[in-house]
């Protein structure tokens, strides 16, 4: 009879601890939504998406209309990659709460830029018309306006709205091929931009550049882009740096597969942006079964002190579970990172594709053409094949020699080139042919060179490795 009163009370106790545990993890919607933010802040696409759904059924249900069209339009932004349709139902969604509830015009522009963008986006994969897209921004453009006083200051940000309208209305006027107008936009968003939209802007006004054929206006302006630690960003810089060099040397053809090979590589980098995803997901879903696991066990803790032997058998038993779980936990995150430093090892490879492409345009070039069959006989290069040899190098290895000629002002122009032909790789009998001189000499001439101008005497350092690094 004891027995059977003391399980009864026990199960009673746990009962009001499982209640205290669902209050405890009942959650708002805002803190719903920060969830979700956090989520996507770490690459974690599928579990922010999930998140955001459940923020927009805890702000409808609790009236909270500021979180309601905020989480809509997280949500549009999350999906604007995979599904621009969506995405667009979406922010219509969004605009629609905010216009019945408004609560502030800065909010007010970004959602309509972003319905701009997403209506552009689809009119542009469905061969569309652009008149919802650009009847979106140019609103958002019109209200950033007012942001701005007369006096040219800044007011709630409205300097950083006009330059994100007028960037959404170049890139519209980009995908209508109204180029023109493209560029005229973008100057316009480059006069108000801050440091952090100056990259995206610069991005519009090169594309739009090259788009009309203006190839050195194209070059000067990809290389103002700072891309820092944006990897993708630094490979959009890149591959069109070398687009405009095979342009320049009429290599059409050529251009196309290259593109071609740039998108395979693009491909590539948006499967390693996935397989980051999954390994973020199941990184969060691990630190929220801890976060349970130490609240129960917090639970078994007050439990104790009402029920001395109960609670010992809890407490024994959730600390062998705990230990389980943790040791479990530890062999998933040791395959979790190994599967990263594979991603890694992945990413590389696509590195060593990037630097064979740089290879594969200098070999088709006619100079490299010239140098390689010129055999034991004399072999000329006018300037002019020179300085194509200086630029096509600079385009392809991040303006290497332009910055070994401000680095080093008064090498001679022979140093240069011989620079030039080193970094080539082309051989001391070739170079020889070229400057009518012995082989001998040309070793000689390197090793002074290395020793006079870059200050290097480890003779197991060659000129190759100084000019490589």
């Amino acid at each position: 009879m004891y027995a059977r009163t003391l399980y009864i009370f026990i199960i009673g106790i746990l009962l009001i601890a499982c209640n205290r545990q669902e209050e405890a993890t009942s959650q708002t919607a805002s803190a719903c939504l920060e969830e979700a933010e956090a989520a996507l802040a770490n690459d974690s696409i599928r579990q922010g998406e999930t998140l955001l759904r459940k923020t927009i059924g805890l702000a409808e249900a609790s009236q909270d209309w500021h979180t309601y069209y905020i989480a809509y339009q997280r949500l549009a932004v999350a999906l604007s990659q995979s599904n621009p349709e969506e995405a667009l139902q979406l922010m219509r969604k969004s605009l629609a709460i905010y216009e019945q509830h408004p609560d502030d015009e800065h909010n007010y522009v970004i959602l309509l830029d972003y319905a701009g963008t997403y209506a552009a986006q689809v009119a542009f994969t469905t061969d569309g018309s652009y008149d919802e897209a650009l009847d979106y921004t140019r609103r958002a453009y019109d209200i950033a306006a007012t942001l701005l006083p007369p006096s040219g200051g800044d007011r709630e940000g409205g300097s950083d709205l006009m330059c994100q309208t007028l960037t959404s209305l170049a890139n519209i006027a980009w995908a209508m091929e109204d180029y023109r107008q493209a560029l005229d936009y973008a100057h316009q968003a480059e006069s108000v931009a801050t440091t952090d939209l100056r990259p995206g802007i610069l991005q519009v006004l090169a594309r739009s550049y090259l788009s009309l054929n203006m190839l050195d206006s194209a070059e000067i302006a990809y290389r103002q882009i700072e891309a820092g630690n944006d990897v993708h960003m630094a490979y959009i810089v890149k591959s069109n740096l070398a687009r405009i060099a095979l342009r320049r040397m009429g290599a059409t053809q050529l251009e196309d597969s290259v593109a071609e090979a740039f998108g395979q590589i693009e491909d590539f980098y948006y499967k390693a942006l996935e397989q980051k995803d999954e390994y973020y997901q199941e990184t969060l879903r691990q630190e929220m079964e801890n976060q349970r696991l130490e609240y129960r066990s917090k639970m078994y803790v007050r439990t104790l002190l009402l029920v001395i032997i109960a609670a010992v058998a809890i407490l024994l038993a959730a600390v062998l579970a705990l230990r389980y779980r943790i040791r479990m936990q530890e062999q998933e995150k040791r395959r979790l990172q190994q599967e990263a430093e594979h991603q890694e090892k992945l990413l590389h490879q696509a590195n060593e594709v990037v630097s064979f492409l740089q290879n594969f345009i200098l070999e088709r070039t006619e100079v490299m053409k010239k140098l390689n069959q010129g055999g034991d006989s004399f072999i000329y290069l006018s300037p002019n094949e020179w300085n194509e040899i200086e630029r096509t190098l600079n385009a392809i290895d991040n303006n290497r020699f332009a910055n070994i000629r401000e680095q080093y002002p008064n090498m001679q122009e022979d140093d240069i080139r011989l620079c030039l032909l080193t970094r080539l790789g082309i051989s001391n009998r070739a170079i020889g042919n070229i400057y009518c001189i012995s082989i001998s000499a040309v070793q000689h001439r390197k090793l002074k060179l290395k020793k006079d101008v870059f200050g290097e005497s480890n003779p197991d350092i060659t000129l190759e490795q100084i000019l490589t690094n």
